[in-house]
């Protein structure tokens, strides 16, 4: 029997297409629900389906992860092209060396209250 299929009552939603419709949807990045939408599927199945088959769950971070490294290699590639996008990139990685501006540390000190000397105590 297949894992996570159901023995008695109705067939599992889990099929191949399913976990591919996941897998393909995590890889862009989708967050759980919107990968669930995307598989027409709930929460609660994939929750059940993590459940059975925990290491679903390290493939499923992983995948969340694809759009940033294709991201970081759509930066890399374009610096041959950009000499500029380089340098906009030094500037936000290696702020110390090839920043534009500089950081300042300012201190505020509250004032301190003067004392109201038209007012007399009475006695």
């Amino acid at each position: 029997m297949a894992k996570g299929s159901n023995p008695i009552g109705r067939p599992t939603v889990m099929t191949e297409l399913t976990v591919n419709k996941l897998e393909e949807a995590f890889s862009m990045g989708c967050t759980d629900n919107e990968a669930c939408l995307y598989a027409d599927i709930t929460k609660k199945t994939l929750y059940n389906y993590q459940d059975a088959n925990p290491e679903f769950i390290h493939r499923k971070e992983t995948l969340k992860d694809k759009p940033v490294l294709m991201a970081r290699q759509a930066v890399i590639k374009g610096f041959a092209e950009d000499h500029a996008h380089a340098l906009r990139f030094l500037e936000r990685k290696k702020k110390d060396e090839f920043s534009l501006r500089s950081e300042s540390t300012v201190e505020v000190t509250m004032p301190t209250p003067i004392m109201d000397l038209t007012k007399t105590d009475a006695v």
